[in-house]
């Protein structure tokens, strides 16, 4: 059976592979499957025998396929037309969940009931910011105190779902796509936004009102103390109050997995309403004789787990682990739980079923992983082991069991793990959580003081581990077979003791990590544009050497493009150093990632127009100033800075986009120009000071497509084949320019854009130039496309 419901996953995993949904003509190839099956039941010879199991695999295949497609064609239907982008639209609905307060505003998810503006469909369920002002003016109308359940009469701007596609980066619109959240937008400010019910008393509504209430009164309760964040993500998944230099410790230990309402604290507190009521319960005949104990058990837990997903906000991992335990639980009030791995399937065929799009979740594949690795060193082994023995044995296989999956979706394992999963597991488990819980359900400021102080004692361990070197082993992003390889090493490693030759589970494993991406060779030039929205983010690798152009914007205080997106791509292409890095300007969607990639990664130097003393270079080892004249070459690729001149730093009136560093790279197979966010000034300079050195095969355009830049003389004197506009999503600016966009036309040059393109990859080598985006290379039927 296991085999089957493997296949039905594997046709799940297979549609969400696809750029478009197919037609439903595919249908009917499945159709004749059932038929062959039952015509084929009796006949009992062996090629036979395969045959017949060959089609029941494909047919649940195809069931998984289709299934996922019906879902998906739903889900889909229900969509924001894209003349309606960017349009004033009046609605009314619910506040469908907590607000998440940020240094703008709020953030909030939304029931649409009815759309007010006369010709206007919006999706049932959105996503809504309320900015308290914006971009250094206060708010007219400041943002209202908003709770779970109230129905509001508002006026949005709304945009389909759209996010930044770049390698080894997030996937946004799958994120969106799978909490049903079809369309994103913002309240537009104005005294038309009122509360017409403070409470809409539904079901969903009521349990978020319960949450709001207990996050306020854990607030009360814990004030400012460090770790209150901590507690309400146990408590009712409230995971924004956690800070990020927090959040660095977790990943860096890698308990990260105990800080939300995770697998574990649901699973582990189901296991306590079991084992405390199967003991309580064997207590009286009475009730023995009425109920079975072990029944009476399985229903404590069930409904424990219940009660606590229902508290956290019914998250979608955490409905996976319900829907996992519910399984489990009937496997044992029916007796059937004997084969535990066909428990396991059944559990796996439960969640896909109900959430189809949970195989693009690492959390999917994780804690499946974990369970299935854990049943293949427990079930079936010979001789028992001492408690503390078997812990050890389960929290080492879990460990090397996970490896290949972690390096696949994150490129990063943690080396401490077992240690601070050992010291921490039983701590917020088994203490931190049920305090949480019990303080927040009962009215008992002591219960939440002492999960408190438990987590301060936790914290300092935690912190000790992370600050030690080295423990955390980082990597370029592997090849898919060298993965599978992997894996396979990992079922060697862990046979049962005394198979011979175990050890080759090693040889398995090598290819994972000696198996490196391909570098370009001497005289070549990779350069991969990234998408960071409205900003800029560049990478230039050589044979040997890599350097960053510019490090994206900032989205906040807490998030920039440097740790989402530089980082990450950084680090899967395997670059684990930067020779040097320019941040062209100080403006914020060019230099605000920078200070997280100083921090993340070894730079060797830096150069900048920046003023002295700049934050944003606090870390920089090297620093010094762009000028025109710098020049060096590496593996056979020249750069050279244009642009500023070395005595325009002494002209206080020089705007700070004119003095951005221009920089040309130049190799045999072609050039690229990245003139920053230079403006008509600028290029008026740079045409009179050095008009033959501006000639360039690719031009990434100035200040993306403002109308203060790309005059049409400049456009001549460069006399790019391609330009490629680093842009945001319906941004506020409105760039690039119509206007500026026909003038490359006209002239013209091939347009790529990052907001519909993602990222887009360039290739200087013997084939001549070659440009890839990443929409096309990873094109999925969710994602917008150009």
């Amino acid at each position: 059976m296991w085999v089957d419901i493997l296949a039905f996953a594997a046709g799940v995993w297979l549609l969400q592979q696809q750029a478009s949904l197919p037609g439903l003509t595919w249908l009917w190839f499945l159709l004749p499957l059932p038929l062959l099956l039952y015509g084929l039941q009796h006949r009992t010879s062996r090629p036979m025998k395969w045959f017949r199991s060959l089609l029941r695999k494909s047919l649940w295949l195809g069931v998984g396929f289709f299934w996922a497609f019906f879902f998906a064609h739903l889900r889909l239907a229900d969509s924001l037309p894209e003349n309606l982008e960017g349009r004033d639209i009046q609605v009314s609905g619910v506040i469908a969940g907590l607000p998440v307060v940020n240094e703008r505003g709020l953030r909030f998810e939304f029931d649409v009931e009815q759309v007010v503006t006369p010709g206007a469909r919006v999706p049932a369920h959105i996503q809504l910011s309320w900015y308290d002002g914006g971009f250094g003016k206060p708010a007219a109308y400041p943002v209202p105190d908003l709770h779970p359940g109230e129905r509001w009469n508002l006026t949005l701007r709304l945009k389909r779902p759209h996010g930044n596609v770049n390698p080894y980066g997030f996937d946004y619109e799958a994120w969106l796509l799978e909490r049903n959240i079809r369309a994103t937008g913002y309240v537009r400010e104005g005294p038309g936004n009122r509360r017409e019910t403070a409470r809409v008393y539904r079901f969903g509504y009521l349990l978020e009102m319960a949450r709001d209430s207990a996050s306020r009164r854990m607030s009360k309760v814990l004030g400012e103390r460090p770790y209150a964040g901590v507690l309400k993500a146990l408590a009712i998944g409230e995971q924004s109050a956690i800070t990020p230099g927090q959040w660095q410790v977790f990943l860096r230990t890698g308990v990260n997995h105990l800080m939300s309402i995770s697998g574990t604290h649901v699973t582990m507190l189901s296991g306590l309403f079991f084992a405390l009521t199967y003991w309580l319960w064997r207590r009286s005949q009475r009730l023995t004789l009425r109920l079975p104990a072990r029944k009476a058990a399985v229903l404590a837990g069930v409904l424990a787990a219940l009660a606590y997903a229902m508290l956290s906000g019914f998250s979608v991992p955490t409905q996976r682990t319900l829907y996992m335990l519910g399984v489990v639980a009937l496997a044992l009030w029916l007796g059937r739980a004997s084969n535990a791995f066909n428990v396991l399937s059944l559990a796996l065929l439960a969640v896909l079923l109900l959430d189809p799009w949970a195989v693009m979740s690492p959390g999917f594949w994780l804690s499946f992983g974990a369970v299935a690795v854990i049943l293949y060193v427990s079930v079936g082994r010979i001789g028992r082991l001492r408690w503390l023995e078997e812990w050890g044995r389960v929290q080492w296989a879990v460990t090397l069991g996970l490896v290949p999956a972690l390096l696949a979706m994150f490129q990063q394992v943690s080396l401490i793990s077992p240690v601070a999963n050992a010291l921490a597991i039983p701590l917020i488990t088994l203490v931190v959580t049920p305090l949480t819980l019990l303080g927040t359900v009962f009215p008992i400021d002591f219960l939440l003081l002492a999960a408190h102080e438990v987590m301060s004692w936790c914290m300092s361990l935690l912190e000790w581990l992370s600050a030690a070197p080295a423990m955390v082993w980082q990597q370029h992003g592997p090849q898919p077979w060298t993965v599978v390889a992997a894996m396979c090493g990992v079922l060697w490693l862990l046979l049962p003791r005394g198979f011979p030759a175990r050890w080759l589970g090693l040889v398995w494993f090598a290819p994972m990590f000696l198996i490196l991406p391909p570098s370009p060779q001497h005289g070549e030039l990779r350069l991969t544009v990234l998408d960071v929205g409205q900003g800029l983010a560049a990478v230039a690798r050589t044979r040997h050497h890599a350097l960053l152009y510019d490090a994206g914007p900032s989205y906040g205080s807490d998030a920039d493009a440097g740790s989402r997106i530089v980082v990450p791509y950084l680090r899967g292409t395997g670059v684990s150093r930067l020779d040097g890095m320019v941040v062209s300007h100080d403006d914020i969607d060019h230099s605000g990632g920078a200070a997280s990639v100083l921090q993340s990664v070894p730079v060797g130097w830096t150069i900048s127009s920046l003023p002295e003393g700049s934050p944003m270079l606090a870390g920089a080892a090297n620093k010094f100033r762009c000028f025109a004249g710098q020049k060096w070459t590496w593996d056979g690729v020249r750069f050279e800075m244009l642009h500023p001149t070395s005595d325009s730093y002494q002209y206080d009136g020089f705007k700070d986009n004119d003095r951005g560093c221009v920089l040309k790279i130049s190799t045999s197979y072609g050039s690229v120009l990245l003139p920053a966010d230079i403006e008509r000034l600028s290029e008026q300079d740079l045409l009179e000071r050095m008009p033959d050195a501006l000639a360039a095969d690719v031009l990434v355009v100035p200040h993306h497509g403002s109308r203060t830049s790309s005059s049409e003389a400049f456009i001549r004197a460069v006399h790019p084949a391609t330009a490629i506009f680093t842009v945001g999503y319906r941004n506020r600016f409105g760039h690039p320019k119509e206007d500026v966009v026909e003038r490359y036309v006209a002239q013209g040059i091939e347009i790529w854009r990052s907001d519909t393109s993602g990222s887009v990859d360039l290739r200087f080598g013997a084939g001549g130039i070659v440009l890839q985006s990443q929409r096309q290379l990873r094109q999925r039927y969710w994602q917008a496309t150009d």
